[in-house]
């Protein structure tokens, strides 16, 4: 059971209902005897813009910056700025991270994306090497939990915004499963801003549920590295032999041409 958890939370106002989402999990699991650190990113008024200024000293080619190259010099060397080993060392501590945000343009605020972008740099949360199902912090979770500002139904295979699953994929498998995270299904809380009193309240109750046993949850699938080969990281032949007759995907980004695994990145076991 997890006893470490972090809060990486990105909204504004202490009124909303992400803050109300973030204070409930905080409460559950402190009384079940966790300790529970909160980066609030606005109050933090963390820098959301990966660059040169993250870096202490000297860069390496400063002509031909790379942030991906330089970052990972840097936190070798210890010449990461401040905040970002702050967080890096949050992310170690932590067995459990939840990611607390209000859904913008389909993926996370800019601040927050500023957080992963900074703080999960190379070679401290991925190499080539350790990434995936291998990835360096396969024995830690995370998920998200977010508010969307449409309804359930604008999400659906059908709905105009399209599937859920594809909208999650970039964010659960190309981000948190990249770093390894063994990651829990999302806890979404479907356009609170338009629903009733009763029903956000009802939303929150469900999360206060769902909390009681969050830690002892299974993750989502994915796909293990060790079913690639090593070239192009193309699926090995027997792995597709042998998922040829299937009627859908491996997942909802490695389908080989089938219809989508309903519910592959909302539901574990799917």
């Amino acid at each position: 059971m997890a006893k470490k958890v972090l809060i990486v939370y990105a909204h504004q106002s202490s009124s909303s209902f992400n803050s109300a989402a973030k204070t409930t999990a905080v409460e559950v699991l402190t009384t079940l005897g966790c300790s529970v650190e909160v980066s609030d990113l606005y109050a933090m008024n963390f820098k959301a813009t990966a660059t040169a200024e993250d870096i202490k000293g000297d860069l390496k080619d400063a002509e031909n910056f790379s942030y991906l190259d330089e970052s990972k010099l840097a936190w070798e060397e210890g010449r990461l700025m401040d905040d970002i080993t702050k967080e890096q060392s949050k992310v170690i501590e932590a067995d459990f991270i939840i990611f607390q945000f209000p859904m913008y343009w389909f993926s996370v605020p800019a601040i927050m994306k500023g957080w992963i972008d900074r703080v999960l740099t190379n070679g401290f949360a991925f190499t080539q090497e350790k990434r995936y199902s291998q990835g360096i912090f396969k024995e830690k979770r995370a998920m998200l939990s977010f508010t969307t500002g449409s309804l359930e139904s604008m999400f659906s295979a059908t709905g105009i915004n399209g599937d859920m699953n594809v909208t999650l994929w970039p964010l659960q498998n190309g981000i948190l499963h990249y770093c390894g995270f063994q990651v829990l299904a999302p806890q979404i809380f479907w356009a609170p801003f338009s629903a009733t009193p009763e029903a956000r309240s009802c939303m929150l109750e469900g999360w206060r549920a769902r909390l009681q046993g969050l830690l002892e949850e299974q993750p989502l699938s994915f796909i293990s590295l060790d079913c690639f080969d090593k070239k192009g990281f193309q699926l090995k032949s027997d792995v597709q032999e042998k998922h040829a007759a299937k009627d859908f995907g491996l997942a909802v980004g490695i389908h080989m041409g089938k219809p989508l695994p309903p519910h592959n990145q909302m539901k574990a076991g799917s």
